[in-house]
């Protein structure tokens, strides 16, 4: 029988966890005959009962297994666990907690990956009814700017929602880098993906954990990991401050020529001089990021620590299965 292994990252869940889990069990009830199917839970540090529920669940449900970290070290990471933990299975899945992420239609990804020969069936969100204009504004700018300056091309409006063959799972956990953009992996390792267009559903209970602030700061964790375009700016910046200041040099000598009592240069060397501060600042900030990163690549630490969990191996299912 062949296996299936659903990672599900959590972070203050609690409210939803309970519904997740029966809805999910509905549909892992349902595909029983074919395979065999764990839920792998991973509790980002969260500060609520999600732990708790989590281990509430397990002691009723040999088929759940929970990965705990000793603090938040964001989805990120705890995706890359839950995948490490389940890697062994035929199948690997990852979805959300809060019921955005329908479990009704993993039968047809597991039918795409299963029986019709593509490597990993992910879901592609169709439209964004019901999120704020401006947050919507700025994810279609993000794959717009990550697309045209980057070699890996993403596929817009792409989710983390998908499952995935053992083969595609494995590539994904062997890049070592600490500072990941799994939207940015997924499709950097490439494979034959089927994506299934896919509504995202309110949530069932909570609120969401994705703020302005924390959406910033993974549009620039992503167009920093897959380009260097960025860098590369400095040397535009330069030619483009070069050009005005021999522009500047050549209208003030013009300008004294035609009227030599024109004297009121002062405005436009502070103009000049703060133009060209804001430049090199901008650049200096950009080459910090990769610096910063390159800092935290070097130090070589994990991506996350374990506290508690009810799995001592890899992946629970045995070799023979």
């Amino acid at each position: 029988m062949k296996t299936v292994a659903l990672v599900v990252p959590c972070f203050n869940e609690a409210d939803v966890l309970n519904m997740f889990y029966d809805e999910t069990m509905k549909v892992i009830d349902s595909l029983r005959d074919e395979y065999m199917t764990e839920l792998v839970f991973v509790d980002d540090g969260s500060r609520d009962d999600t732990l708790k529920i989590l281990k509430e669940l397990a002691s009723r449900n040999h088929a759940v297994k929970f990965i705990s970290f000793s603090r938040n070290f964001g989805k990120e990471a705890a995706m890359l666990a839950g995948m490490e933990y389940a890697v062994k299975a035929d199948f690997i899945g990852i979805l959300d907690a809060d019921l955005q992420h329908s479990p009704d239609i993993i039968p047809e990804m597991l039918r795409f990956v299963d029986k019709e020969g593509y490597d990993v069936a992910a879901a592609n969100r169709e439209d964004r009814e019901g999120e704020a204009k401006f947050k919507s504004f700025l994810s279609e700018s993000f794959y717009k700017v990550i697309n045209k300056v980057s070699e890996t091309k993403i596929t817009e409006s792409a989710q983390d929602f998908r499952i995935m063959r053992k083969d595609v799972v494995k590539a994904i956990i062997s890049m070592p880098e600490n500072i990941r953009f799994s939207k940015g992996i997924f499709s950097w390792v490439g494979f034959n993906v089927k994506w299934i267009g896919h509504t995202n559903r309110e949530r069932a209970a909570g609120e969401t954990k994705w703020s302005i602030m924390k959406l910033a700061k993974y549009a620039i964790d992503g167009i920093l990991s897959f380009t260097v375009t960025p860098l590369r700016l400095s040397f535009v910046f330069a030619v483009i401050c070069a050009v005005m200041s021999f522009g500047s040099l050549i209208y003030a000598v013009i300008r004294n020529i035609i009227t030599p009592e024109y004297t009121a240069v002062v405005p436009y060397v502070l103009t000049g001089m703060f133009f060209i501060a804001f430049l090199l600042l901008l650049v200096t900030g950009i080459i910090g990021e990769y610096l910063a990163r390159v800092y935290t690549e070097a130090k070589g630490r994990p991506k996350y620590i374990v506290s508690q969990t009810n799995t001592q191996v890899v992946y629970s299912f045995s070799e023979d299965d």
